[in-house]
């Protein structure tokens, strides 16, 4: 296990290099999961794997609390999540504090694509682009995503659910479990997350790196997508038929094509035209 000190915290970090090696121009990939049983090994196959393979260098990292990061009991919110990536990049000699960062690539899923977002926001000079995997960024999602969360909270307090499946030798489902529980009752998670905000016309209009958002056909993100779209300057959405909300574990094939060529566009500003058609 790979340990990085960044944000006073201790962050378990994986990195993938380039097969074959990346031109030192391109971005690095950096792979932002969902909450509470994401982690870094959702990326892992489904998408880090070919993308590294495919000539790019990429970053995976636990957030905040998840997976085998360090799980302190306050700090959920966007913009200490953000501190938090930029802290580790600096602390991984990616200069993301210095006055000439070497741009990265953001691919989030769930949760994570509105953290790539707000990193966007707050620092539009490093992020030289996006990748949005069903992005929850309009809407009633704070009020729904509360709701759920809670629920998960209430049913896991005290439960013996994780010990159970520990006894079943289901020591993944066991410790995911467990991981859960911890997040949702013993950290202000929730909380943090009530008291976000979703994005306004005005924030997307000040995106101005290329972004690529998925969403399946049936996903009740969709219209929120297609918004984002109508006021980003370059911004394009696809959809991918017969999938709902999961759409990185429902999909391989489909999903890595759309995000390897995106990828190669931003990384090749000779193929800017095919961001914006």
């Amino acid at each position: 296990m790979a340990e990085t000190a960044a944000n006073s915290l201790r962050f378990h970090v994986q990195r993938l290099p380039a097969q074959p090696a990346a031109d030192p121009g391109r971005p690095l990939v950096v792979f932002l999961h969902g909450l509470v049983v994401d982690n870094l090994s959702s990326f892992y196959c489904p998408l880090a794997l070919p993308v590294a393979r495919s000539g790019h260098e990429v970053l995976l990292y636990d957030l905040r609390g998840h997976g085998r990061t360090e799980r302190p009991a306050t700090g959920y919110d966007a913009d200490t999540a953000v501190r938090d990536l930029l802290a580790l990049l600096a602390a991984l000699d990616e200069g993301a504090l210095g006055t000439r960062p070497r741009p990265v690539h953001l691919v989030g899923n769930s949760y994570g694509s509105t953290l790539a977002v707000h990193t966007a926001l707050a620092r539009p000079d490093l992020v030289a682009g996006l990748t949005l995997l069903e992005p929850p960024l309009s809407g009633p999602w704070v009020e729904n995503m509360v709701d759920t969360l809670s629920a998960a909270a209430l049913s896991l307090e005290d439960s013996a659910v994780p010990a159970e499946l520990r006894s079943l030798r289901l020591r993944k489902a066991a410790n995911l479990t467990a991981i859960a529980d911890e997040l949702l009752n013993r950290t202000t998670l929730i909380d943090d997350i009530a008291a976000g905000r979703t994005f306004t016309a005005a924030d997307y209009a000040r995106l101005r790196c290329p972004v690529l958002v998925v969403c399946g056909e049936h996903s009740e993100l969709v219209p929120g997508a297609l918004e984002m779209a109508r006021r980003t300057p370059r911004c394009t959405v696809e959809i991918l038929p017969g999938l709902g909300h999961d759409v990185l574990k429902e999909t391989s094939g489909s999903l890595r094509k759309a995000v390897l060529t995106h990828l190669d566009a931003v990384a090749d500003p000779r193929r800017t035209e095919e961001l914006v058609s």
